[in-house]
């Protein structure tokens, strides 16, 4: 309803002045009142790139809370972004994470190469800012978020609000920076943002905020007698609501080792009082060492603050030298537990201890089960890790949690963590190439059968390796009776120990390059789960040289062929 505007009756206008004062003042009252028109809304582009996932969400969640705040918001995907427009761009808002060693997640490699090139145009009216995420575990902590920051401040675009790095867990950060990118474009303020809530996390459903407590069902190791050790395990979504399509991830929070927890306790120089855990509530320091805090690998991070509270000499000249080899070579193979022990600090109280420590992030692990094939259940394919290192017995956080500390009284806490950039084709005549070793053979397993059920006419091609034939081929009989009823077209299997010469993936890859050609000259999509630091690698080089050699192509022509399958989504990796 429109409110009426009436000067005071003792106010020195004429009846005409007043009438039109009184019409004038109602008018320009309502203008303000109205919403921002379309034309009026400030353009912002929010820009992600993403390996798994988190940063497509963090982008959604961003736009979405845009648009509430009247902006013209859009949202792209680095891989598709049309790098002609950057240059018109006004307000730039980047979210990227970092894969590997430094290196940028998949969807981001092609954006990424182009802008730290000699094509790329200054940017003298652009206004951005970057949020960053990363894992502080790895040396190259948030590399490729740096990197797009400074580049484009060296193209003369001006920075809304400085970078975010964010470790691990970007709830808390991502929240403070939107809040304060939020305000800083809005020419009305930010009044009210930080107190909406804009967390689709906070329903009623299961979520990373509320993960639902599942019932392990099945637990085998489908290694033969040796060092590998592969767990299968069955997870009852029974009552969850959870639900997942195959190329999801299954994020399982895991628990601490009791006796590492309890030596680090007993060394500790002060009384084990309550302290906070994961949701703010206190508990005792022991519950929240076992399920709360990541007593795990070391970091930078962790050691400069440990280092002054602690008398070492050591740890002083390694934060002073700042030198990266050299943080790498102690950080490797230690624990919170040497720190405890061979570098003892001098904390107040728990609370103060734990104030040093990040929290326990949950584990994503590739679903191997399709939801139709096994309703109210997902099935994951764990290799369980267990080394030794500067004399003591070590074991990987969530792998051994689950290999060992699962019973019938236990029920791991899990939510399922969409992945859009790993999907099967929508057209089911397409032709899929799986390329998996070890436990890259994963979400293959999903793969195959959902490409059953959905009874897919066109062709499957699955190559997968191990060391040994006889102790490591993970669900043998699966795999050969998809071949024998004709589900898969073409195995290839690679035991790079069986023999003198080591034999891989990307081995066989190269000895039938000639028919992946072929397959791929058809429009097969191609497909890569397992280690990223290595045989990914390796994968990808074996791919690009095979195209070139079969394609007839030059080594850039090939390189342009694997980008526009990237772009087409027929090149995908989930890697790790």
């Amino acid at each position: 309803m429109a409110i009426k505007i009436q000067l005071p009756d003792d106010a020195p206008f004429t009846p005409a002045q007043r009438a039109w004062l009184d019409d004038f003042l109602t008018r320009a009252l309502a203008e303000a009142s109205e919403p921002q028109s379309a034309a009026d809304a400030i353009p912002v582009t929010v820009l992600y790139g993403t390996q798994t996932g988190n940063a497509e969400s963090l982008a959604k969640k961003l736009v979405k809370t845009l648009k509430k705040r009247h902006f013209d918001a859009s949202i792209a995907d680095m891989a598709d972004y049309d790098t002609a427009k950057l240059d018109s761009e006004s307000n730039l808002l980047v979210i990227v994470s970092t894969y590997g060693d430094g290196e940028p997640p998949d969807s981001a490699i092609e954006f990424h190469g182009w802008l730290m090139g000699d094509d790329a145009p200054k940017l003298p009216d652009l206004r951005y800012s970057v949020l960053a995420l990363g894992d502080s575990d790895y040396p190259d902590f948030c590399q490729c978020g740096i990197e797009f920051d400074n580049r484009l401040a060296e193209l003369g675009a001006t920075r809304i609000r400085e970078r975010m790095d964010v470790d691990v867990d970007p709830d808390e950060p991502y929240a403070q920076w939107s809040a304060e990118v939020l305000a800083a474009l809005s020419p009305a303020g930010a009044s009210g943002l930080e107190s909406e809530d804009e967390d689709e996390d906070l329903g009623e459903g299961y979520s990373k905020k509320r993960p639902f407590p599942s019932t392990v069902l099945h637990n085998r190791n489908l290694n033969g007698p040796g060092t590998k050790e592969t767990h299968h395990l069955e997870f009852s979504l029974e009552g969850s609501g959870l639900e997942y399509e195959v190329g999801d991830a299954l994020a399982v929070f895991p628990v601490n080792d009791p006796a590492v927890v309890d030596e680090i306790i007993k060394n500790l120089p002060f009384r084990p009082d309550e302290v906070p855990g994961r949701d703010g509530k206190d508990i005792p320091l022991r519950e929240a060492l076992m399920a709360h805090y990541d007593i795990g690998a070391l970091n930078k991070g962790l050691i400069k603050k440990w280092q002054p509270r602690s008398g070492s000499p050591f740890l002083r000249s390694l934060v002073e030298a700042d030198d990266k080899q050299a943080w790498q070579d102690f950080c490797w193979g230690r624990e919170l537990i040497d720190l405890v022990i061979d570098h003892p600090a001098d904390f107040s109280d728990a609370e103060e201890f734990v104030s040093v420590l990040k929290k326990l992030q949950p584990r994503l692990y590739s679903i191997a089960s399709s939801p139709q094939a096994h309703p109210c259940e997902v099935h994951l394919c764990v290799g369980i890790v267990r080394y030794e290192t500067h004399g003591r017995k070590r074991g990987g956080v969530c792998s051994t949690f689950m290999a060992d500390r699962i019973d019938s009284e236990t029920k791991p806490k899990v939510f399922v963590h969409h992945n859009n950039a790993f999907r099967l084709p929508e057209d089911t005549a397409k032709p899929v190439i799986m390329v998996g070793p070890g436990t890259g053979i994963a979400p293959f397993r999903a793969f195959l059968e959902q490409r059953k059920i959905d009874n897919a006419e066109a062709k499957n091609w699955l190559f997968f390796g191990n060391p040994h034939s006889e102790t490591d081929y993970l669900y043998q009989e699966e795999i050969e009776e998809y071949f024998s009823d004709g589900t898969l077209d073409r195995l290839d299997l690679a035991w790079s120990r069986d023999q003198p010469e080591k034999i891989y993936v990307q081995n066989l890859m190269e000895k039938q390059g000639a028919e992946l050609w072929k397959w791929l000259d058809e429009g097969a999509a191609f497909y890569v789960c397992g280690d990223a630091s290595r045989m990914a690698k390796d994968v990808d080089t074996a791919l690009r040289k095979l195209i070139a050699k079969h394609g007839g192509m030059s080594e850039e022509e090939a390189d342009e062929y694997v980008a526009t399958m990237k772009k087409e989504k027929r090149y995908q990796r989930d890697v790790y």
